[in-house]
């Protein structure tokens, strides 16, 4: 079972920008067709100032972390037990290329399932622009299978 005392505690923050070449290659990936989210131009005559980020980009910009398996290394959890139990993301505001995005993250809960067998770590992050303002909410569950 996975240490409860680790409830709150706050993970590295950092920040990453939202460059539109990275935002390009994202939309290409997930087979995004609409050009807003790949061209300036038709972005700006929608009435964007640039291009708007994917709504879960937020995601990919997350794992630019200096640390992305930092809660695996806090915790000892084994890579090649883990699986992703879900992601949800609630927004506040768009987000566009040339943001400056930050990220704090915190793990909000640990519990177990199934007599041990799995425990299950929240970790809530909090995004917000080079202005200050909360742009989403960011929730991750990850799994442990202790069988």
């Amino acid at each position: 079972m996975l240490d409860k005392n680790y409830i709150g505690h706050k993970l590295t923050g950092f920040s990453a920008e939202a460059n539109v070449e990275r935002l390009r290659f994202f939309a290409k990936a997930i087979g995004q067709q609409d050009p807003i989210y790949t061209d300036i131009l038709v972005a700006q005559k929608a009435g964007y100032p640039t291009v708007p980020l994917p709504p879960t980009f937020l995601f990919c910009l997350e794992m630019s972390a200096p640390n992305p398996a930092e809660v695996r290394d806090l915790l000892g959890i084994d890579w090649g037990k883990v699986l992703h139990g879900g992601q949800s993301f609630v927004y506040h505001q768009m987000a566009f290329a040339g943001d400056r995005l930050s990220f704090q993250g915190q793990i909000i809960d640990i519990y177990d399932k199934k007599g041990g067998a799995l425990d299950f770590v929240v970790i809530d992050t909090r995004v917000t622009n080079q202005d200050g303002a909360l742009v989403a909410e960011l929730r991750k569950t990850t799994v442990l299978r202790n069988i």
